[in-house]
């Protein structure tokens, strides 16, 4: 978030929807929030429901609403994405009166949906080489999270994806792995023989 004010992140997402859209903004920071790392920044919106009753066909109603890019969603996010580059993502989430009556307590278990605004607006340029890289979702326990932030504190790396692919890459340049390589390439074959 660096010098930005949470109440100016809270003002730029009101403007940037319909008004009447947004009930709630939760602006996170790195420890608000397991999933938003050191020098992250993320957005949990709680969309009004404007008339309709709470349930799960009203939520996925409101979700899809946001989801097709109903109600100037589409150009929101684009709007957002180039006035606030640093946010990780922006969570939407149906409001409800008493978040902690919410199964799995508060934004437990319910439905939400999550974007990145960055990834829609970083579409890769044709002249531009892009490596192939497949999204992967890992939990961690505290102790391992707490490693991994440190590492992004100590400056290895940006963000929780980027350590985890430096430490993958650390194991692919140690010599034993390329003899365990040889070894499943061999059960591979004994395997083709069956």
């Amino acid at each position: 978030m660096g010098n930005v004010p949470a109440a100016h992140i809270e003002e730029r997402i009101r403007s940037a929807f319909p008004e009447g859209l947004i009930e709630r903004v939760q602006v996170l920071a790195h420890g608000d929030d397991p999933e938003v790392g050191p020098g992250e920044t993320a957005v949990r919106i709680f969309l009004s429901r404007t008339g309709r009753p709470e349930g799960p066909e009203a939520d996925k109603e409101i979700l899809m609403t946001v989801r097709d890019g109903g109600a100037g969603t589409g150009q929101a996010l684009g709007r957002l994405a180039d006035e606030l580059p640093f946010i990780e993502w922006i969570e939407f989430r149906p409001h409800v009166q008493d978040e902690t009556a919410r199964r799995g307590g508060p934004h437990g278990e319910g439905p939400s949906i999550r974007i990145s605004p960055r990834e829609q607006s970083q579409a890769p340029r044709p002249d531009e080489l892009q490596e192939h890289l497949t999204p992967v979702m890992t939990r961690l326990g505290t102790a391992d999270l707490a490693a991994v932030d440190t590492l992004i504190a100590a400056g290895i790396a940006g963000s929780r994806a980027e350590i985890l692919r430096w430490a993958v890459s650390r194991i692919r340049e140690h010599p034993a792995y390329a003899h365990l390589q040889d070894r499943v390439h061999e059960i591979s074959q004994l395997k083709a023989q069956f």
